[in-house]
């Protein structure tokens, strides 16, 4: 059954009714010299308006359902009771304009049966009942398919434009939080610069002035050289003891590296065409630098497999930080597979977690989701 016949099957059944149920009358008609020409021409200009009422809009729809009304008491008028049946098919249209009654109202046409037009009260019941049943189940069941199916249609277009909404939200975050990831870093290095300037540009000037005048005395007082020398060689290992500590103290923090870098790790999905999101819950002030670091490798991992192997729409990076322990998950929405065989990719993942003293795990039912365990240190 093509998908134009399902759609329009009432209608084709709608002509069959009216075209059986006037041919009828037309057959069954008293008079014995035949048909006139002017009783066809009327019976064919009500079977062409109702059945063109149909496929019109509300307005002319009731206006056309108004001269089909007119036609058939005029078509009775001059047939005679062999036409009555058409009754039944004019009311059961009429009813059809007014889709809020009840559909219990469609078995009162039935009442009609009772009138006698010689064909007798079983074979005109079964006509009518089954008509009853053609415009219930169109009006009340189907049309009510219909319109759940609209609405259904509207929530899966709402559904579609939160998804793209929150995937364009998803996306701007992601670029909002690895630009302040790299502003922070550029201002780190910016700091870092200018304070080396200013503590040890002074102290490397000096050591070059004393030098210059150590090169001018070495022969004529040697003695004193060599304290200037000593001099220089204590100025320069002050000053690599202040390099030290600003390094120590200036540098940036393992966990804004490592979040820039799975941020970044985020946007080239994206860029090829695989949405990606990372999402942190808990405080990720208690993962230690080993730990980031551990993440970041397992994660490029992860993802490279995801990238090359899953035939994947969509990655996710979660890391969760509990009381004692976190739990970091990357999950893709791809073919997953039956057998995890263990090749240098999936054995580097294990022995870092292994030497974290964590465990890792795999699920393949849907998609693929690798899972590390990873205890906080203390």
């Amino acid at each position: 059954m093509s998908e134009r016949f399902r759609e329009n099957y009432f209608i084709i059944i709608r002509v069959i009714i009216l075209l059986i149920l006037s041919v009828y009358g037309l057959l069954s008609s008293p008079d014995k010299m035949g048909v006139s020409v002017e009783m066809l021409l009327l019976v064919s200009f009500y079977i062409g308006v109702m059945t063109f009422r149909e496929l019109t809009k509300n307005n002319k729809k009731i206006l056309l359902t108004i001269t089909g009304i007119i036609l058939y008491f005029l078509i009775l008028y001059l047939g005679g009771m062999s036409f009555f049946m058409l009754g039944f098919f004019t009311v059961y249209e009429t009813m059809s304009l007014f889709p809020e009654i009840d559909f219990k109202w469609y078995f009162l046409p039935i009442i009609g049966v009772l009138i006698d037009i010689g064909t007798g009260f079983i074979p005109q019941m079964v006509v009518v009942l089954m008509m009853a049943v053609l415009y219930i189940q169109n009006n009340y069941v189907i049309a009510g398919y219909k319109k759940r199916m609209k609405e259904d249609v509207l929530i899966e277009q709402e559904l579609k434009k939160d998804m793209v909404r929150q995937e364009d939200e998803t996306k701007n975050e992601i670029k909002k939080n690895m630009l302040a990831a790299e502003n922070k870093v550029l201002e780190e290095r910016a700091a870092l610069s200018q304070t080396l300037h200013d503590k040890l540009g002074h102290n490397i000037n000096g050591s070059i002035y004393q030098l210059e005048g150590v090169k001018l005395l070495m022969e004529n007082d040697p003695e004193k050289s060599k304290v200037m020398v000593q001099a220089v060689i204590d100025q320069l290992r002050t000053g690599m003891d202040e390099i030290r500590a600003i390094l120590r103290k200036e540098r940036p923090e393992k966990k804004e590296l490592a979040l820039l870098q799975l941020y970044k790790l985020c946007e080239d999905c994206i860029d090829k065409g695989v949405d990606t999101e990372f999402d942190t819950e808990g405080e990720t002030a208690k993962i230690s630098d080993r730990l980031w670091e551990l993440i970041l490798d397992n994660a490029f991992e992860a993802v490279s497999n995801s990238m090359k192997y899953a035939k994947c729409k969509h990655i996710k990076i979660s890391i969760v930080v509990m009381n004692r322990m976190l739990r970091c998950s990357i999950t893709d929405d791809g073919v997953g597979c039956t057998e995890i065989h263990d090749g240098m990719g999936i054995s580097g993942m294990r022995s870092r977690v292994r030497s974290a003293g964590g465990t890792l795990s795999f699920e393949t039912e849907a998609g693929f989701t690798v899972t590390m365990l990873l205890p906080l240190e203390e």
